[in-house]
Formats: C-alpha cells, sequence, structure tokens
C-alpha cells in the first residue's frame, strides 16, 4: 500500500513494492429484480447495485423496520421479552400470513417477536405494535422516526405488516441499511433470524427465507411478497470475517429471489474482500502543536478503519494525510486535527479524520513565547 503523508511543514513518502495489474471487474450477475443492492456490512461498501433508489412496496421486510422499534424499546427497558400481550381483535383478524395467535389470549413479546420474524406473522406484527405504541397507527410514526435517524430518507411506512398502502414504502439502499443497522446494533436478536422453524399453538412454520438451509454463510435475514412487491428478500452472510448484505426486490417468484441473492452473495465474496487498515488508537502520524507542552501530539483513528475494495487492489491504495501547517494548544484527546484519504488510482474511495490520541495542553511560559516568536517565520 503506498503511503504519502502532505503537510505544509513536511513530507513523507513511502512506497510498497508494485501491485500486480488487477484483472477487470465483471459486472454484476443479471438475476430479473426491479432493484437491488449489495453492500459490505462493515463499511456500508457499495459492491452493486440496479436502480436502488428507486421507491417500492416493500411488503412484509415492512417487519425489518417495525423489529428494530421493538428492539429499541426493548434496550430502554420500556417493554421485556416476557410482557404478557393480549391480543386484540385487530391483531387476530390480521390478513395474510400468520402465527395463529388468538383473541384475548396473552402471548410474550418473545413469542411475538419469533412470530413476526420466523413466520412473517401480521398478526405479530400487529400485536406488537399496539403493546409497545398503543396502536398501530402511532407505531408507524414510531418507524418512520427511526428510519429518519437511521438515513433512511425515501421510506414511509404507515402500517407494521407491509399490507399495500399508497403511501407505505421504501427502497433498496433504505433496507440495506436497515438490515446493517440490526446486525451492527442488536447482534443478539440478529442471531433470532437464522432460527428456521418455530412452532406456537401447535403450528410449526418454517422460515421462508430458503437461502438458509442451502448456504451455511447465509445468517438472515427477512423474505416479503405482494403483488405489487414481487417476490423480495433481504438476505447477509458471512464467510471469514467479511459481512455481505444483498436486497433483492420484485422478483417474479419465491425461487427467483433466492437465486438472485445467491448470485450477488457469490459475486461479492468472490470479487470483493473488507480489510483492515489502521486499528483503534494506533498511531498514524504526528502533528507539530505550537505552544505546547508536548512538541509533537501522536494522530490516529478512535475506531477500526476498515476499507472494502475489489480483490487484489489493496496493495495499489494511496494514503494521503493532510496536516494544517499551524495548529496550537491546547488539543484534547479526540480532537480531530487532520484528514487521511485514502485513493484508487486517483479516485477518491474514503476519507476519515485523524483525531489526537491523547490531551496535549497549552505549554510553560517560555514554550508559548519561544513558539510565538517561532510563528512569525512561517
Amino acid at each position: 500500500m503506498r503511503v504519502r503523508f502532505f503537510a505544509l511543514f513536511a513530507l513523507f513518502v513511502a512506497v510498497s513494492s508494485p501491485a500486480a495489474d488487477l484483472l477487470p471487474l465483471p459486472a454484476p450477475p443479471i438475476i430479473g429484480a426491479t432493484s437491488y443492492i449489495v453492500i459490505d456490512g462493515r463499511t456500508a461498501h457499495e459492491i452493486a447495485a440496479l436502480e436502488p433508489d428507486s421507491p417500492v412496496a416493500p411488503a412484509s421486510l415492512t417487519k425489518l423496520m417495525a423489529a428494530y422499534v421493538v428492539f429499541k424499546t426493548l434496550r430502554e427497558e420500556q417493554i421485556a421479552l416476557a410482557d404478557e400481550v393480549t391480543v386484540s381483535e385487530k391483531a387476530w383478524r390480521a390478513e395474510g400470513s400468520r402465527m395463529f395467535i388468538e383473541v384475548g389470549k396473552r402471548v410474550s413479546v418473545r413469542d411475538l417477536l419469533l412470530g413476526m420474524i420466523v413466520q412473517s406473522g401480521n398478526d405479530a406484527s400487529i400485536a406488537l405494535a399496539e403493546h409497545v405504541a398503543g396502536s398501530e397507527t402511532v407505531f408507524a410514526e414510531m418507524m418512520n422516526q427511526y428510519a429518519r435517524a437511521l438515513g433512511m430518507l425515501s421510506s414511509n411506512f404507515v402500517n407494521a405488516t407491509g399490507l399495500p398502502h399508497d403511501d407505505h414504502y421504501s427502497t433498496a439502499r433504505d433496507l440495506a441499511t436497515l438490515a446493517r443497522a440490526i446486525i451492527t446494533e442488536f447482534p443478539d436478536f440478529y442471531k433470532w433470524y437464522s432460527v428456521k422453524e418455530f412452532t406456537f399453538n401447535g403450528i410449526k412454520q418454517p422460515n421462508r427465507n430458503n437461502l438458509l438451509w442451502r448456504d451455511d454463510s447465509v445468517d438472515g435475514m427477512k423474505t416479503g411478497h405482494t403483488d405489487a412487491a414481487g417476490y423480495c428478500l433481504v438476505s447477509s452472510a458471512q464467510r471469514d470475517e467479511m459481512r455481505i448484505i444483498a436486497v433483492v426486490l420484485g422478483t417474479s417468484s419465491a425461487k427467483a429471489r433466492i437465486d438472485g441473492s445467491q448470485a450477488l452473495l457469490n459475486y461479492a465474496f468472490r470479487f470483493f474482500e473488507t480489510r483492515l487498515l489502521y486499528k483503534a488508537g494506533e498511531e498514524i502520524a504526528q502533528a507539530r502543536i505550537w505552544k505546547s507542552a508536548n512538541e509533537f501530539s501522536p494522530l490516529g483513528v478512535l475506531d477500526d478503519l476498515y476499507i472494502t475494495v475489489q480483490r487484489g487492489a489493496y496493495d495499489s491504495l494511496d494514503s494521503v494525510l493532510n496536516i494544517p501547517a499551524i495548529l496550537v494548544a491546547p488539543v484534547a484527546q479526540g480532537q480531530p486535527l487532520a484528514e487521511l484519504k485514502i485513493t484508487l488510482n486517483g479516485a477518491d474511495i474514503t476519507s476519515q479524520p485523524l483525531r489526537a490520541l491523547a490531551d496535549n495542553p497549552s505549554g510553560s511560559f517560555w514554550q508559548r513565547t519561544r513558539d510565538s516568536v517561532s510563528l512569525w517565520f512561517e
């Protein structure tokens, strides 16, 4: 990896051994979907996409947003998995897929979540919405609030089930953002998306995500289908340390969504890799700090910095560090002081602020005076 550090006061260049020429990157497979997106689960890097920002009916993929709201509410201890929810007539009468809860009966939040995640129960979704928010309408408002907070700016939800409505829509990109948030924020709950079957009220139902049986690396997430939406699937798989999320919308059959998702996952794993560039707290460079107790401050990143690139491209990356020529104390730990830019063949891959890894207070009177004089000549 070629590394260049630029500042007005210094220039350091380190060059790795020449990288082998990259093979041309094949085009993603054609899968017969109206839209799709494939991203790296750790970096959110977009690997492949087709009309990823086109609004579409999300069908039961809506239940990912509903689950996110419930997970948030559980984390905030406003409800508990052991809570007993009294099933309303509205929940009992829910159309479409069901977990077969009965009106007036009490069902735990845990069972309702499994009924929604594994069995895609519309009745479970409504029962959870009413328990969390009092009504499905208010719950939908919560869904939209959390969606906005996640940056899902092209989505709008009017129910917890995904039943068709003109004002109920999302995009492949937004759904990928949501899937990544669930995986990242709620790893313990995410494990439930790999449950292959769930039995409630004496009725055993399998998970509709057949990729769980076909590919051992797949551990989620959710299917959806309505006449308006077609056959949809959000899938996620992990091989070694790399996680891929694929959102496939609007295919013509259950088999097409499975085959298409599998093809996109295989494409991403075959032709891309995610590598650790710098560890959290690792000193990447030093910045000259004027009028400070310590002449230099170490710079680094506060979280591990990963990057997703085409396989074989890692050794061709350039890292350019821009540090202002004049930085004056005091400096607080975590304060951004420089910019790290990663490029490949002149194209920007990512930019990250580099931050002070330690406090650097103002220096003594003598140090401040000396540097004040020196700065006249800078």
